[in-house]
């Protein structure tokens, strides 16, 4: 958790009142189960795994593996851009200095002493960075329980104690979106893989959850309260409903949380450069460029980011992009861990995620009737917070549209192979299994299964 928390969850406490911010900490918390229940799965079919990429290149293919890759680095640098937009907003918010100069630093003192210490440092510094959120949230609370005055009045009147659509609607869009979008992100895998066992995994991810959920909740509610308080307003920017609050509050808590929210967003940015160099290392370069190159290449696309996040983009708009992208990419690709699915292909996945895509424009154009209005749904110009169903048809269109693609890409493919030979003679073989596991590795880890070549020259025969 970052500083880009104390923008997007406020936000949704000043639109979706209670129901979302319980909504939101929940949707927030219960997608970390996932990766106790996916990574033994990945470590039966993949024990030297530590990443998805390399399962994906392994059950999929070169191809499909640097799809993978090219979109876990995109998702990565969004989040970069968001950690790094927060920061600077966040510096600008409680002090009315320039805050590029502490982005600067930031880059450039983490990419320092992730380049030391590895991804071990940044283990280290979630340790630390655990303790600040502690901390910070206690103090946040009492202080804003005991300095900050909330009109009773104004509760009922606000709307926020009620349920709406926009609630109900959120419970299924933030849940697929932010679990899909935590699947493209390599620093949680890593974690995931570094447990010693599958319980230890189970143990920390239900602990986490709940940390999660608790820290996530008190944070939302910082929205209404500040509704409730007087100091934000109807019709202006939610997520400044934080900040608003801190102003209320003795000055020693604004300098404190100052301090908090630096060490914070370095404990997340280090997470993000240390698994970008591992994904880049590890799938494009196959571990054989040095790691120093490695780093240097991530520190320069640290620069673009910087660029980006100057320009102070919405922090929810961000990850929503992100959510969109990894809702279409995401269900084909997870479709592989099941064995029933051993028919498909790299092609398969990759024409399935851009489908994906493509049925969020044609349900745009379905919704709107005007392509330019289903263009800017990709990206959601208007937010996530329409007062109509677009929005939640975007996620349903994205992981819909793109397992209906997912089956159009495996019939025509295997439609041509057939075809094929037909004409050219030959057995059909998509539907054949894949062989097991020893007898693929054969020569490379000691089994008696032989060589590469020895097996494929058993499975033509």
């Amino acid at each position: 958790m970052g500083s880009s928390i104390l923008f997007s969850y406020p936000e949704i406490g000043t639109i979706a009142g209670v129901q979302g911010a319980i909504t939101y900490a929940a949707c927030s918390a219960l997608p970390v189960l996932s990766f106790a229940f996916l990574v033994p799965k990945l470590r039966s079919k993949l024990p030297g795994g530590f990443i998805l990429t390399m399962w994906v290149k392994e059950r999929y293919g070169l191809y499909a593996g640097l799809y993978l890759s090219f979109l876990t680095v995109a998702t990565m640098f969004l989040y970069m851009v968001a950690e790094l937009s927060s920061l600077q907003q966040v510096i600008n918010a409680l002090t009315n200095l320039n805050g590029l100069p502490v982005v600067i630093v930031e880059v450039v003192i983490t990419s320092i002493y992730t380049s030391l210490g590895g991804f071990r440092i940044s283990f280290l510094t979630d340790n630390i960075q655990g303790a600040i959120i502690a901390i910070l949230i206690t103090i946040c609370t009492i202080a804003i329980g005991t300095s900050v005055d909330i009109d009773r009045s104004k509760i009922g009147p606000s709307g926020l104690t009620h349920d709406t659509v926009l609630g109900y609607q959120l419970i299924y869009i933030l849940f697929i979106g932010i679990l899909f979008s935590f699947m493209f992100l390599s620093n949680f895998w890593m974690r995931a893989f570094a447990s010693k066992t599958d319980k230890d995994l189970w143990i920390g991810a239900s602990i986490s959850a709940v940390v999660l959920f608790i820290v996530l909740l008190l944070v939302s509610s910082t929205g209404f309260i500040a509704a409730w308080a007087g100091v934000w307003k109807p019709g202006t920017y939610g997520g400044l409903a934080f900040f608003l609050l801190l102003a209320e509050l003795p000055s020693w808590v604004v300098g404190f949380t100052i301090v908090m929210v630096v060490a914070l967003s370095c404990a997340v940015f280090d997470s993000l450069q240390s698994a970008m160099v591992s994904t880049i290392s590890n799938d494009v370069f196959k571990n054989k460029l040095s790691l120093l190159w490695v780093r240097i290449f991530v520190l320069f696309v640290s620069v673009p980011a910087v660029v980006v996040a100057l320009k102070s983009p919405s922090i929810l708009r961000i990850f929503l992009i992100s959510n969109i992208f990894s809702c279409a990419a995401m269900p084909p690709i997870l479709l592989g861990l099941f064995d029933a699915m051993y028919f498909l292909r790299g092609v398969d996945i990759i024409v399935a995620g851009f489908g994906g895509i493509f049925s969020v424009f044609l349900f745009g154009c379905a919704y709107y009737g005007d392509a330019k209005k289903a263009a800017d749904l990709i990206i959601l110009t208007s937010g996530l917070y329409a007062d109509d169903w677009s929005v939640f048809g975007v996620f349903v269109a994205a992981p819909v549209g793109s397992l209906i693609f997912l089956m159009l890409a495996v019939t025509c493919r295997m439609g041509c192979v057939w075809v094929r030979c037909k004409i050219k003679g030959g057995r059909f073989d998509c539907l054949d299994k894949p062989l097991p596991r020893e007898d693929v590795v054969g020569e490379r880890d000691g089994s008696p299964g032989g060589s590469l070549e020895d097996v494929e020259r058993r499975r033509k025969l």
